[in-house]
């Protein structure tokens, strides 16, 4: 089953079991739902919303928290002698991804 999710203002596709990484931190060992789910395909099967699915989210677990590479800022002024340089690196969660639900128009259970 294949799910396309929006978070933090980024799509992205996701199946059980994959492992995805997210912009800023939360809590290790929580649950993550994401409940803006834009697609939902199961098989031959496929949903998808206006703009969203309703009834549909997709069950992950927050599995590590980390820092992302560093990303340098320069900024200067030509022949002003003015120069700065700062850096800073991005947080990051990773989330592995559970379960994807969604109950279909008729009400049946598309997945687990």
């Amino acid at each position: 089953m294949l799910a396309i999710i929006e978070d933090s203002g980024r799509q992205f596709a996701v199946e059980e079991g994959q492992v995805i990484a997210l912009n800023g931190w939360r809590k290790e060992g929580t649950e993550a739902v994401f409940d803006r789910v834009l697609l939902v395909k199961d098989q031959d099967k496929v949903a998808t919303g206006t703009p969203y699915l309703t009834g549909a989210k997709v069950i992950g677990k927050v599995v590590k928290l980390k820092k992302g590479k560093k990303i340098n800022v320069f900024k200067y002024k030509p022949k002003k002698n003015y120069r700065r340089r700062q850096g800073y690196r991005p947080l990051i969660t990773e989330v592995k991804i559970q379960t994807i639900e969604y109950q279909g128009n008729g009400g049946e259970t598309v997945g687990s």
